[in-house]
């Protein structure tokens, strides 16, 4: 199976200038495989002009994508190519450029998810710590500014919330704030449940109508929260900012030893570990320790109950490019 996939993840910036708690990038525990570092213009510009195959980029990941100085000249570059830049990741927009936040308008970026866990600052910044939460809100305001400006509906704006125990009063809240932003709302299971778990677990329920911890989901529904990140080593793989293939967004101990940048993005996709490292998620070969995916959780559960990713074995070509 020839992996050619028509979008990628491609961290723009592994720096996040917030210091939240339960956050590996905080710990520092992206650093052995991630690193510090900015997605460059020219590897960008090369990334794109040799894979014509490629229609949109998710530029988000553990860094905070407004930090990277090359930002603005890299969504030019990718709206005159006629890619789709989304942010579904998240960014916590708490330092954006006047000019950057007229970009995102001008350059038509489809999505942006805006992590604002809490809808006061003194709820938000107890886990986005030294957040400013004005100062977002502010953002998001200058942004819809430019959308009338620009009489455009982009980017389209996601107000995504963690519930937590200290800001779960504040859901209805930011949830009408949301509305009043023109913003998209949904909540979000925090993955550390030791970090201010709910507190009144019926009440969140009713307001979220969703589980109230990833262990609760997992108990209900039999697999683990988020575990379809697993197929983005098909449909949405994981580049790094310095073009290492990490294969997933989830994925931060260990890369598939391919360089994008160097090696070529197909290549590197298709080399002997990520070739591997899919057999092993259809349950096809068994773990290997040089392999990512060995260690982690999603894959161990799905070992574990035998529930491994069923995919085509048809070979995976792009169709004409249509950006």
């Amino acid at each position: 199976m020839t992996i050619k996939p028509h979008q990628i993840r491609l961290e723009a910036s592994s720096f996040c200038q917030l210091r939240c708690p339960s956050c590996p990038t905080t710990t520092g525990a992206i650093h052995p495989a991630v690193g510090s570092g900015f997605l460059r213009l020219d590897d960008f510009r090369r990334l794109v002009d040799l894979n014509p195959f490629v229609q949109r980029i998710e530029l988000s990941n553990y860094g905070e994508i407004f930090l990277n100085p090359h930002l603005l000249a890299i969504l030019e570059y990718a709206h005159a190519k006629g890619i789709r830049i989304v942010v579904l990741n998240g960014a916590n927009l708490n330092h954006v450029k006047p000019e950057v936040l007229e970009g995102l308008v001008k350059f038509k970026v489809r999505v942006i998810t805006c992590s604002i866990d809490g809808a006061s600052q003194e709820t938000y910044g107890k886990y986005r710590v030294r957040g400013d939460f004005d100062a977002v809100i502010r953002n998001i305001e200058t942004i819809n500014q430019h959308k009338r400006t620009h009489r455009s509906k982009f980017p389209v704006l996601d107000w995504q919330f963690i519930v937590f125990g200290h800001n779960e009063h504040e859901i209805p809240l930011a949830r009408e704030m949301a509305q009043k932003l023109g913003m998209r709302f949904r909540t979000k299971i925090s993955w550390d449940s030791g970090f201010s778990p709910v507190r009144d677990p019926a009440y969140v329920r009713s307001v979220t109508r969703q589980a109230v911890s990833r262990e609760e989901f997992e108990r209900l529904t039999g697999r683990k929260y988020m575990s379809r990140i697993c197929d983005q080593l098909w449909d949405e793989p994981q580049v790094n900012w310095d073009g290492k293939i990490l294969g997933c967004c989830r994925n931060f101990w260990g890369d598939f030893g391919g360089n994008a940048f160097t090696d070529g993005l197909v290549a590197a996709l298709n080399n002997e570990k990520t070739t591997y490292a899919r057999d092993m998620l259809t349950g096809e070969k068994p773990p290997r320790d040089d392999i990512p995916c060995t260690t982690c959780e999603m894959y161990q559960a799905m070992r574990e109950r035998g529930q491994f990713i069923e995919r085509d074995k048809a070979v995976v070509e792009p169709q004409p490019a249509t950006r």
